[in-house]
């Protein structure tokens, strides 16, 4: 040991080099006069290779800052204490390697001056041994099975995780008055011991075996119990891993409920499809039925066109000219419904909400519905809705106009008044369709908004069974509805109802 002056050289040589502490000896300008060789090893320097050096040489860059001021309140108060009061120090080797170290700090006058001793050990493995501690004492709280850990000879509970505690009810506090026996409601003393007793003598080095636990509130559930006996310092003890096994428990409960629901949602899928299937089939037929009857009046309208080239016979061929016309437009609606069909069903529906006078949609509804009245049919046009303006997208209220006022046309006999009816309050608007038609039967009533459906009293006139469909689509796409009343030969109300303030989004 190189010491801070020739004095007694010796006898501090003889001192430090007899102890395995590393020894440094500061002056107040906190200059290394003096160090021993366990140091010199510990921090990586040769012989006397740091005397003369500053402490910081010894100190991390990162802890400088406040260093200084500690070692001037340490001179100033000129006590024996331990350095650090729990934070923890490091000091950095030559090679710039950092490393923990515990350090106690002495101050003492020599030669009329003071110096600063301090023994300085190196606890990387204490701190790594602490670390790993902490880690295994942090997977026992945290793990989310339960773990008890009892003493082998009075059984007393020594510590239990936080997942047992939550589970079971009780604090840690009650549970160290308590025995594995206080939770298991199924097992006295004298049968856990039995229970154990191949733990206690040598026989098995683990348990495994299932059983109840009682919870505080007096709830129980069924727990697998891993056993096996472990030691707490000098004491044996025993630590059971928990399990609860309630879910396994009811696992075959919930198969047969699984396999039940599985079944009935199996038997739902068959249906539907059957009744997809039944569908598919009512279209093709329905198609075939709805385009060839058209068809088959152009194609005849079309060779008498051929025969009637006279001028007097000009009558004739406007009939059949008209004719035409009307399967043709038929035609073209049937396609459009097909169309606005495969449209919501993808989701391609674009709404264009605007502004515009209702009276402006009714007229034109009106207008085109004329040429389709029966015989002393008439349409009975809504009073005062000149100046009311309305919300809404256009095109769709159109669609769902024509074709509420097509089917009172349709099912209403000759000389029958259809009339509609405007109503408003400040939420909604209603507009209804009123007929004095054939009317619904009450049992189809349900069924009515369903697509390709055709009321039994209706399959005899012509119709695809899918405008009511789409216009309830659409119009609760817009956050509006359609309902209707009807009575067999009495008559059907068809309602919309739009609200002012259409949520849009």
């Amino acid at each position: 040991m190189q010491v801070f002056d020739n004095h007694n050289n010796n006898i501090f040589n003889l001192l430090s080099e007899g102890v395995s502490e590393g020894i440094i000896v500061v002056n107040t300008k906190q200059i290394i006069t003096a160090t021993n060789s366990s140091t010199e090893q510990m921090f990586g320097y040769d012989k006397n290779e740091l005397i003369g050096k500053h402490l910081d040489t010894l100190i991390p860059k990162r802890y400088l800052k406040n260093h200084g001021h500690h070692v001037e309140n340490f001179v100033k108060k000129s006590e024996k204490r331990q350095m650090g009061h729990g934070r923890d120090l490091h000091g950095i080797r030559k090679n710039g390697e950092e490393f923990a170290v515990e350090a106690g700090l002495n101050p003492f006058e020599l030669f009329g001056s003071t110096y600063i001793m301090a023994l300085v050990i190196d606890i990387t493995e204490r701190k790594t041994r602490e670390r790993e501690l902490s880690h295994w004492a942090r997977i026992f709280d945290e793990s989310l099975n339960e773990i008890y850990v009892f003493d082998a000879e009075s059984y007393h509970f020594t510590n239990v995780n936080k997942e047992a505690q939550r589970n079971i009810g009780y604090s840690m506090e009650e549970l160290e008055t308590m025995t594995p026996v206080d939770i298991k409601p199924e097992l006295n003393k004298s049968e856990f011991k039995n229970l154990i007793a191949p733990l206690l003598n040598g026989q098995k080095q683990k348990l495994k075996f299932e059983t109840i636990h009682g919870r505080k509130d007096g709830s129980t559930y069924p727990v697998e119990v891993h056993l096996q006996p472990s030691a707490v310092g000098d004491k044996n003890a025993f630590v059971a891993i928990i399990l609860d096994i309630t879910e396994r428990k009811n696992y075959t409960q919930k198969l047969e409920k699984t396999v039940e629901e599985r079944t009935k949602q199996l038997r739902e899928a068959l249906i539907k499809e059957k009744e997809l299937n039944e569908l598919k089939t009512r279209f093709l037929s329905l198609v075939s039925h709805e385009f060839k009857t058209p068809l088959s009046a152009i194609l005849t309208s079309v060779t008498l066109l051929g025969k009637y080239n006279l001028t007097e016979q000009q009558e004739k061929r406007d009939k059949h000219v008209t004719t035409i016309r009307n399967k043709v437009k038929y035609l073209d609606t049937i396609l459009n419904d097909f169309l606005s069909v495969e449209r919501l069903e993808s989701g391609k529906v674009n709404y264009k909400i605007e502004d515009f006078p209702l009276s402006k949609i009714v007229n034109e509804v009106i207008y085109n519905a004329n040429m389709l009245l029966k015989n002393g049919q008439r349409i009975q046009y809504p009073e005062i809705i000149d100046d009311l303006l309305i919300t809404f997208d256009e095109k769709t209220l159109e669609l769902v106009l024509s074709n509420l006022i097509h089917n009172a046309i349709k099912y209403s006999p000759e000389d029958s008044t259809i009339n509609i009816l405007i109503e408003e309050d400040n939420d909604k608007l209603w507009l209804k369709i009123v007929d004095q038609g054939i009317g619904i039967p009450k049992s189809d009533q349900k069924h009515i908004f369903n697509r390709y459906f055709r009321a039994e009293n209706a399959v005899l006139t012509q119709g695809t069974g899918i405008g009511l469909n789409i216009a309830k689509q659409h119009l609760e796409n817009l956050g509006a509805a359609l309902d209707f009343s009807s009575e067999v030969n009495k008559g059907s109300t068809f309602i919309v109802k739009i609200p002012k303030k259409l949520n849009t989004q």
